[in-house]
């Protein structure tokens, strides 16, 4: 008998609310290694506090999150990091710093009390470069750097920190569709060797080429969790972002195109 896949990261009941609105009702979820989930929704839907919910950065008005199999909230900051890795929409450079300091970062919920970077650590931080594309950008500034560089640097920081749960608040900002594609077919990669990538995504075409799970946040509590190629359709992806939307099909596959205005 197959044995059922380990849940990596879990919610039950998880409640995510602002001032006089509820965003997120009784959320239940549980992704195991070789999910890579979308969550897609209107601005304001929830997804971003969602992520830092899920990444135990802003508590929960209701429920549990668990990482492998513990609460959460009574784990050890440094413990989390060492296994969840969550990358922000935007990330501010408060100090001048090279980019392979920056990444550098990625390695310190790996590294002793008062322990410096080892070869090892440097040797990560270079491969990450290499893999999103930034190999001779080591001894930049990072206040040199375009948007997308130092939007593909912050994957990189992510990348080192080497976690088994990717949460990935809009990782294609800033990104030219070159390197959306390259980025999320990275992650597929992540995912498809064991790791858990949630990422928020604003284009549902990206969502269908490259998620096996889907999440639809509706901004009022509700939510529908499922398998992509059965949550993206012309129908739950109209009522989601609130505009038509068709299905064309395109080389054997679909792609959604909003079609119109928006629904009164």
């Amino acid at each position: 008998m197959q044995k059922p896949a380990r849940t990596a990261l879990s919610c039950r009941d998880l409640g995510i609310t602002v001032p006089g609105r509820t965003l997120v009702d009784h959320l239940a979820m549980a992704l195991s290694p070789g999910d890579f989930l979308a969550v897609l929704g209107q601005n304001g839907a929830g997804k971003t506090l969602t992520m830092l919910t899920l990444a135990g950065l802003r508590p929960p008005a209701a429920g549990r999150v668990r990482l492998d199999g513990r609460d959460l909230d009574t784990l050890r900051r440094r413990q989390v990091a060492a296994r969840l890795a969550l990358l922000p929409q935007d990330a501010d450079d408060v100090f001048p710093a090279t980019v392979l300091e920056t990444v550098l970062v990625g390695r310190h919920p790996h590294l002793g009390a008062f322990a410096w970077e080892s070869s090892i650590d440097v040797e990560i931080a270079h491969t990450a470069l290499e893999r999103v594309g930034l190999a001779g950008f080591a001894g930049r500034d990072v206040d040199t750097l375009s948007g997308g560089e130092r939007r593909r640097v912050a994957i990189a920081e992510v990348l080192a920190q080497a976690p088994a749960v990717y949460l990935l608040d809009e990782p294609t900002n800033h990104l030219d569709p070159q390197h959306q594609l390259q980025v999320l077919g990275l992650f597929a990669g992540e995912a498809a060797r064991g790791r858990v990538v949630v990422a928020t995504l604003h284009d549902a075409n990206l969502a269908a080429r490259f998620a096996n799970r889907c999440l639809l946040l509706y901004g009022d509590g509700r939510w529908q969790l499922g398998p992509a190629e059965e949550l993206l359709n012309e129908a739950s992806l109209s009522e989601l972002y609130e505009t038509p939307v068709e299905a064309v099909p395109w080389r054997g596959q679909r792609i959604f195109i909003a079609a119109g205005h928006p629904i009164p």
